[in-house]
């Protein structure tokens, strides 16, 4: 039978009911990966990736995706004020702890790497290794300002026809290569059917108040701080050839700064990177092998 997905259930330091999705067990010196997902994104778009690592004939190991507060199946909060990395943060270390996992090599897309960031400069000894997809410290005010627009105000889908056209509408640009097949997947991953019908997004729409603040004119500070409490850290950068967040010549003051960046370039995939072809995902298993040796004790 193939290895399953089981989901798993705790409480955040506030009461809130989270959500995680876990596949693969603990072996050996295999270190386990928490799978952090975009501002808007689910424990849903690590499948592919999950099922590589926890599966991987020299080094299975365990796999956990999150849900933070007002995704996917966790609880949405009473207070949009709340979602914020610090406090989402405090999620993944709920998570983390709920399932005995004192050492981990974090996988964060866009808003998880930056909550990976956040995680290295307040508990380092969390991380054995970081991989960042598609993010840094510095970030493209053109790739910000498309985010908020296609969160402040959603339109409806009410088949799953519209919402997989409706992804390439917006986004086919930057994934040129996705198939009719791919774009239903990714559908399935951000919608879902809702009562009385129709379709529904996997996250709280209030968290478009999270970007009320910016604008050209108010751009997001600069984040080299938290992006140099990673130096002692095994570190990769997955970057999106076509991304429109995360430019070349950020991708370079990135390598200027950490001549050791394990660096891996997705060709004809934007913000973010899907993480679903087999040599990222290949890349992705080999560098997860080397925080396993770094970390081995002797």
């Amino acid at each position: 039978m193939p290895i399953q997905f089981r989901d798993i259930f705790c409480q955040s330091a506030d009461g809130l009911k989270l959500h995680a999705k876990v596949i693969g067990e603990d072996k050996g010196n295999a270190l386990p990966v928490l799978c952090l997902p975009g501002l808007t994104r689910t424990t849903d778009d690590f499948d592919e990736i999950a099922r590589a690592l926890a599966t991987d004939p020299r080094a299975p190991r365990k796999v956990v995706a999150v849900d933070y507060r007002g995704r996917g199946l966790s609880d949405y909060d009473p207070d949009p004020a709340k979602y914020t990395v610090p406090i989402e943060m405090g999620d993944v270390l709920a998570i983390a702890a709920s399932l005995g996992i004192s050492k981990a090599i974090l996988l964060g897309t866009s808003r998880g790497g930056l909550i990976s960031m956040a995680l290295a400069a307040t508990q380092p000894q969390l991380l054995a290794g970081v991989i960042l997809n598609d993010i840094g410290p510095a970030l493209e005010m053109s790739g910000l300002m498309k985010i908020k627009g296609y969160i402040a105000n959603p339109p409806p889908r009410q088949t799953w026809d519209e919402a997989a056209g409706g992804l390439k509408e917006l986004f086919g640009s930057v994934f040129p290569a996705l198939r009719d097949a791919e774009w239903m997947a990714w559908a399935r991953r951000a919608f879902r059917e809702k009562t009385g019908g129709g379709l529904e997004r996997t996250y709280d729409l209030k968290l478009a108040h999270t970007l009320d603040g910016l604008d050209p004119g108010s751009p997001l500070p600069l984040a080299w701080d938290l992006f140099d409490a990673l130096a002692p850290i095994p570190l990769m950068l997955i970057h999106g050839g076509l991304s429109d967040l995360l430019s070349p010549q950020g991708v370079k003051d990135m390598a200027a700064r950490r001549p050791d960046l394990d660096l891996v370039e997705v060709a004809d995939q934007g913000h973010a990177p899907l993480l679903a072809d087999q040599p990222t995902m290949a890349r992705i298993v080999a560098f997860c092998a080397r925080c396993d040796r770094e970390a081995a004790p002797g």
